[in-house]
């Protein structure tokens, strides 16, 4: 369990590691344009989102190989301890009785079933429809006035008519 945690916070320092260089180049380009419009007193706010938008990006190009080496060192230590470590481990696998203390699912299935009168017909009377088969026989089914789909185009007609 350890593991986990232990790979969970990993996972939370991979984050900062990553995301860092970029909110620190836009926290820094943000304070020196901030400086600028205070002593030049022009005060407009695209001025300072061009300037964060091209160094994140710049910081992105020029620190993206580190990026992936980090993400990837993350991912295969990942699967080592997801495939090598944790099945290896006997606290991970569960003891031989451990369904001798749970309710067994039949018997939690029963329970619905039990309350639901047409499933629980359905289940008694296998392969046979557990409502009136003469409502359904008394059904009359008319073509609709307005079709859902156009009509057949050309070579769909020929085909339905060679079928035939």
């Amino acid at each position: 369990m350890e593991a986990l945690v232990e790979f969970l916070a990993k996972g939370f320092m991979v984050m900062l590691s990553i995301s860092m260089p970029c909110v620190l180049m836009a926290a820094l380009v943000g304070l020196v344009v901030g400086i600028l419009q205070a002593v030049t007193q022009v005060q407009e706010q695209t001025i300072a989102a061009a300037p964060k938008i091209v160094i994140v990006f710049l910081t992105i190009v020029l620190l993206g190989g580190y990026f992936i080496k980090v993400l990837t060192n993350f991912i295969f230590e990942g699967t080592h301890l997801a495939f090598e470590i944790i099945p290896r481990v006997e606290t991970f696998v569960l003891p031989s009785d451990y369904y001798k203390y749970t309710k067994p699912f039949s018997a939690e299935m029963q329970d619905k079933i039990n309350e639901n009168r047409d499933l629980n017909k359905a289940l008694i009377n296998k392969g046979n429809i557990p409502w009136d088969k003469k409502a359904l026989d008394n059904k009359i089914y008319v073509k609709s006035k307005q079709s859902p789909m156009n009509d057949a185009n050309f070579i769909e007609k020929l085909k339905i008519e060679s079928n035939k």
